[in-house]
């Protein structure tokens, strides 16, 4: 694409980066409300079948996911016009996430400053070696890379371990400052008071069969939304001064074209290229920002179908300008 046919799309991205106070408070009631019949159905349900449970557990953790994208907006103070209500709101959904909230801000936003940038790898991203670099490797580091790009770890296991245990540590990042450990240790600290009263009313047992399948539902749908957004064939990374912000934005990430019903999910972030464009919008006006801009939907678009071909991507061939599969190294 040509830069200045990009920087008429950023210009257009613009106009729907004013938050909608009804809006942002419809879209928490149309969580919270959902989440705690379905939490309580749940709880009912243990007597009668752990499958029943099992089978509300998707929905429920589909909210969760949901959630996330809440707490995602709060922290670019993009949900409510209000930056007092956004701190205040992401604080609290954190404890649902079990993502602190100031921390994730943070590197979130060292994540949107360097997306696709060979220089800044590593910063809230999906660790991606080059085709040279991973040939480089010694034969134990190559085997790691490929465990860790397994899509199956990366989602069951690497999300896990995300969200329950390298969170949970103020230093997964280099040179945290002082609020970003104070938001670690914070949400430690009410994760231990909130989650431990549950486990006071409902024993170990039953909060381990209600909240275990929930998180586990909801830590691999993020992860996979997270991987599709910019692992894809097509997409783009460039270095030095190649490299520019809003090219990167458009260029490297998808649109994930869902189900209506998953889009609700999710907070309609598959259309991830419009909010790397501009991060300021609102999860509930990405849709409209779209329709008034029918070439977006054409963008890097990719169906669920096409989504999991992706699966198998692992290294950036900088001759091909692709991600390829280890087969291709």
């Amino acid at each position: 694409m040509l830069k200045h046919q990009i920087q008429e799309l950023a210009a257009h991205c613009e106009r729907y980066r004013t938050p909608v106070t009804w809006r942002a408070c419809s879209q928490i009631v149309t969580t919270v409300l959902p989440f705690l019949a379905l939490f309580a159905a749940m709880y009912f349900s243990l007597d009668i079948s752990y499958w029943l449970t099992l089978g509300l557990a998707i929905p429920a953790g589909g909210l969760l996911v949901r959630f996330f994208i809440i707490q995602h907006d709060c922290g670019h103070g993009s949900f409510f016009p209000s930056q007092t209500a956004n701190d205040m709101t992401g604080r609290i959904v954190s404890i649902l996430t079990l993502t602190p909230y100031a921390y994730w801000r943070r590197a979130h936003a060292l994540h949107h400053a360097s997306s696709a940038n060979l220089d800044r790898r590593g910063i809230g991203d999906i660790t991606t070696l080059t085709v040279a670099e991973y040939s480089a490797l010694p034969f134990l580091k190559r085997v790691g890379y490929r465990i860790y790009r397994n899509p199956f770890f990366l989602t069951l296991v690497g999300g896990v371990l995300h969200f329950l245990v390298i969170q949970r540590v103020p230093f997964s990042v280099q040179r945290p400052n002082r609020q970003m450990t104070l938001s670690v240790l914070a949400l430690n600290l009410a994760i231990v008071l909130v989650y431990g009263i549950l486990v006071y009313l409902l024993g170990w047992t039953d909060f381990l069969m209600l909240f275990a399948p929930m998180v586990l539902i909801a830590c691999a749908a993020g992860v996979w939304l997270f991987y599709i957004q910019h692992q894809f064939e097509e997409t783009h990374w460039s270095a030095g001064t190649e490299w520019d912000r809003k090219t990167a934005a458009i260029l490297g990430s998808s649109y994930y074209a869902l189900p209506k019903v998953l889009h609700w999910f999710t907070g309609n972030i598959g259309l991830h290229h419009i909010h790397h464009l501009c991060s300021q919008i609102p999860n509930y006006r990405l849709q409209e920002c779209m329709a008034a801009r029918p070439e977006l939907a054409h963008i890097n678009r990719l169906t669920i179908w096409e989504s999991l071909k992706c699966a198998n991507l692992a290294l950036w061939d900088e001759s091909t300008k692709r991600l390829v599969p280890f087969r291709a190294a």
